[in-house]
């Protein structure tokens, strides 16, 4: 089975061996002999197949090798311990000896090295839980000036046990004095929680956070062993190509045929080992029903109603109708137990996060409904044209590339949405357009393809050349455009893949403005998710998933001229300060990414609305505008400070010093908030100075082509 995935950046996911912060407080009963055992011969193949794959199928076509082998080391240690704190430097020397094996050994479905760099982590772990209690409950002083490494790149292993308590006594200090200083902050604005359940102390909050760490730890099996070691060997050849082992395949199956049912709403676990609400999806069955709160703490889940109705039946039939206790369950797990087909119950035990009783909550679970992240259009006014009347500009937000495959929603998809929008702009005398990206993540190409033939007359979209150096040219084929007034095209670091590929499009094709962040996402490679089964049984039909599959980069795009927007993204002709222009979420910012390069342009007429000299007038205008607003004058010290925040290499561990820094990152906090709403959800469409400025840029742009036509 092939399927061609979604044309999404990889975002910055924290493993769930990744956490900053962390200590054990508890050593678990389970012993790691007892959940990691050798592999099974389908799990020995995996390696052999996989090794084939990439040889043959992947973009760069290159062998694993020694090189693959050195970088698949250090991604295998960075998923494991990435503040470099349970490792000793002994450790790191004595696997050193065998790292350059890690390719010749996957070829041969050899795990061992991966699977024993894991034991030694979990020995560590132990090791490090009876350090930890130990520092949580004892004195420190908090007025001494010392730091605390927080770049992991700028950390080292300890190369003793000395040294190794050192920094894990700064490690607990530092969670102490967050504590201590979100409650002197929340005095000092007068926030002081009411909580309704018996405050828990700083110490014992350690302990139980640490204690769930390592649970989950423990809970750590062969197959997700080597699906991590399996992932650092492919993330060595790009970052978007990894391996999903049987168990993650199947999860991933069940989820795109559930992606449109269920509760509605964001699930990740807390520092106590519980499921949290983190978001609820607007229009979804939480948000409509009712009962459920961002924060709220899931301690139970049941199958059903009360009277057992409404009951989907293989669910009930593994987990059964009676509540299960999910503390310290694997998130995937407790996901798959919420989760169902639309229709049927499912009953929380959900605590507030302010503690109180323990309320049930029953949620029919839900189709959740296209509209509710679908595009949206709204006209506003930005002065006025020659003849007086008010120049009206319409915005479209597109939070994503749509297709509605299933048929359920009559077809709806991003394009058939832009374009009523865009015809009820008409119908309206609308004068301008905004295309606002800022959130776009990618979606169907397809779709990215015919909404770009919405604002141009025909001719090329997007070139894909694959592994062989075949170049296909992918084409508007509706000659004549919905809408042919100016537009202009809004990008932000986060607009990636198929955003890309339009704003590209309409870039080269001289038909809008692309402003916004300096420059686009950058992904400019596509993946095809491969069934191992389908590779090791060609000829069997459905053959069964016995190997788990291999999400792999095997194409890149280009622009109509030739640019891949691989890595250096689409460049902006008018940049507007903003926050996630700093932040390291782009194509360029990830490991190993494919290098940007060029093909040759294909043909396709200049619309000619966007010259250079164009340009550079409204930059000239924005930049004076920019200049002169205090809104823009706060935001912009807001960035120069937080990127003085990004680029520390430590934190001061002086409670003074500490406080201090805190109050400065707490005064940060609506760009924070803002920065949030920007990617995440469907908000109305609502002016502030920043779209102030882009309607007035576009308000200049129309003026301008008036002059020149």
């Amino acid at each position: 089975m092939t399927v061609q995935t979604k044309l999404r950046p990889r975002r910055c996911v924290t493993q769930i061996l990744t956490l900053v912060l962390v200590a054990i407080f508890a050593v678990p009963a389970v012993q790691a002999d007892d959940t990691i055992t050798a592999p099974s011969r389908s799990q020995r193949r995996v390696g052999k197949i996989v090794a084939q794959l990439m040889s043959q199928s992947h973009l760069s076509r290159r062998e694993l090798d020694v090189e693959i082998s050195e970088r698949a080391f250090e991604l295998y240690l960075k998923m494991l311990d990435p503040t470099k704190s349970y490792f000793l430097q002994s450790d790191i020397d004595e696997f050193m000896a065998d790292r350059l094996s890690i390719s010749a050994n996957v070829k041969d479905g050899n795990f061992d090295f991966g699977i024993n760099v894991y034991k030694r982590f979990l020995q560590r772990v132990d090791q490090r839980s009876e350090l930890a209690i130990q520092l949580a409950g004892s004195e420190h002083d908090f007025t001494i000036k010392e730091e605390m490494v927080t770049d992991p790149d700028v950390a080292t292993y300890a190369k003793t046990e000395e040294e190794a308590k050192d920094v894990w006594r700064k490690r607990i200090k530092y969670n102490l004095l967050v504590f201590r200083g979100d409650e002197e902050l929340d005095k000092e604005d007068g926030k002081e929680k009411k909580s309704k359940k018996k405050e828990v102390s700083p110490v014992e909050k350690l302990k139980k956070r640490y204690a769930s760490f390592a649970r989950r730890m423990h809970q750590t099996d062969t197959e997700n062993i080597i699906e991590m070691y399996v992932t650092a060997v492919t993330n060595s050849f790009d970052p978007h190509t990894s391996y999903m082992s049987k168990r993650s395949f199947e999860n991933f199956m069940i989820s795109m045929e559930l992606e449109l049912e269920g509760i509605g709403a964001t699930l990740s676990g807390n520092d106590e080992g519980y499921t949290v609400i983190r978001s609820i999806v607007p229009g979804g069955a939480c948000d409509t029903q009712g009962g459920i709160a961002i924060d709220d703490v899931i301690m139970e889940v049941g199958q059903g109603d009360v009277d057992g109705a409404r009951v989907d039946p293989t669910l009930a039939a593994k987990k059964g109708t009676e509540f299960i206790d999910i503390n310290s369950m694997k998130l995937d797990e407790v996901v798959g137990m919420i989760r169902g087909k639309a229709g049927t119950v499912v009953r929380l035990n959900v605590q507030s996060d302010d503690g109180g009783d323990i309320r049930t909550v029953e949620i029919v679970r839900e189709k959740i409904k296209l509209e509710d992240s679908a595009a949206q259009g709204k006209v506003f006014e930005q002065g006025t044209n020659a003849d007086g009347s008010p120049r009206k500009i319409g915005i479209i937000e597109l939070p994503s590339f749509y297709a509605d495959m299933s048929g359920r929603s009559g077809g709806r998809s991003t394009t058939t949405d832009v374009k009523r929008i865009l015809q009820r702009f008409n119908g309206e005398n609308v004068d301008g357009v905004v295309l606002d990206l800022r959130k776009n993540g990618g979606g169907s190409l397809q779709e990215a393809i015919d909404c770009t033939g919405l604002f141009i007359d025909a001719g090329p979209v997007v070139q894909i050349k694959d592994a062989s150096n075949q170049v296909i040219k992918l084409d508007d084929r509706n000659r004549g455009a919905t809408w042919d007034k100016p537009v202009v095209v809004l990008t932000s670091k986060f607009s990636a893949s198929a955003s890309e590929i339009l704003a590209g499009a309409l870039q080269d094709y001289n038909r809008g403005i692309i402003v916004g962040d300096t420059t686009t996402h950058g992904k400019g490679t596509v993946q095809t998710l491969l069934n191992l089964s389908d590779v090791f049984y060609p000829r069997m039909a459905n053959a069964p998933n016995q190997f788990g599959a291999l999400k792999i980069t095997r194409s890149q795009f280009y622009r109509p001229n030739g640019d891949s927007t691989q890595k250096r993204g689409v460049l902006s002709d008018l940049v507007i300060p903003s926050v996630t222009d700093k932040m390291p979420v782009g194509e360029s910012d990830l490991e190993y990414p494919v290098e940007f390069d060029r093909i040759s342009a294909a043909r396709f007429e200049s619309y000619g609305w966007a010259s250079d000299d164009v340009k550079q007038a409204l930059q000239i205008r924005s930049a004076k505008r920019v200049k002169e607003s205090e809104k823009f004058a706060k935001r912009i010290r807001r960035i120069e400070e937080y990127v003085r925040q990004k680029n520390m290499k430590t934190v001061s561990l002086n409670e003074e010093e500490f406080l201090a820094r805190s109050r400065e990152l707490r005064a940060e906090k609506e760009d924070e908030k803002a920065i949030e709403d920007q990617v995440s959800g469907n908000k109305e469409i609502k002016r502030d100075y920043y779209l102030d400025e882009v309607l007035e840029i576009t308000a200049d742009y129309m003026t301008m082509l008036e002059k020149k036509s």
